[in-house]
This record gives C-alpha cells, structure tokens and sequence, in this order.
C-alpha cells in the first residue's frame, strides 16, 4: 500500500481559473413560506439531499421545460 504525504505548501502559479466558476450558481434572497421550505426539507431527507439542492432542480426542471402557472384569482 503506497502512502501520500502531504506537502507544507503547493505551487499553484501555473494553474488556470475555472472558466465556467461564475456561471455554476449565483447566491440570491428569497423568501419562501415556512411551510413550503419545510415540504422540501422533508422530500430532500427522503432523497438523501440538500434542500437547496432540490429547490434548485426543481427549478431549473420548470426554467428548461418552459412550465406556465396558471394563477385564478378567486
């Protein structure tokens, strides 16, 4: 079994920015209702993922099928 021994320092002069970095995910404020965040938790603790992470694709499945809401007023 070979064992790696990590260095005191790294020379990280020669290395390249991640291009695509400021287009991952960009930080925002929301408000959303206690009880929807809560929904989210719980399907996110069934799924074995972070709630954010799945608010996130949530969205992004609305955003890249194009879905509409249909709001009535009553």
């Amino acid at each position: 079994m070979k064992v790696t021994i990590m260095r005191k320092s790294y020379d990280f002069s020669k290395s390249t920015k991640n291009p695509y970095a400021k287009r991952l995910k960009k930080q925002i404020t929301i408000r959303i209702e206690e009880d929807t965040i809560l929904y989210f938790k719980q399907m996110a603790d069934k799924n074995g993922v972070p709630y954010q992470s799945l608010i996130n694709l949530y969205l992004r499945d609305c955003a890249q099928e194009h879905r509409t809401l249909e709001m009535k007023w009553s």
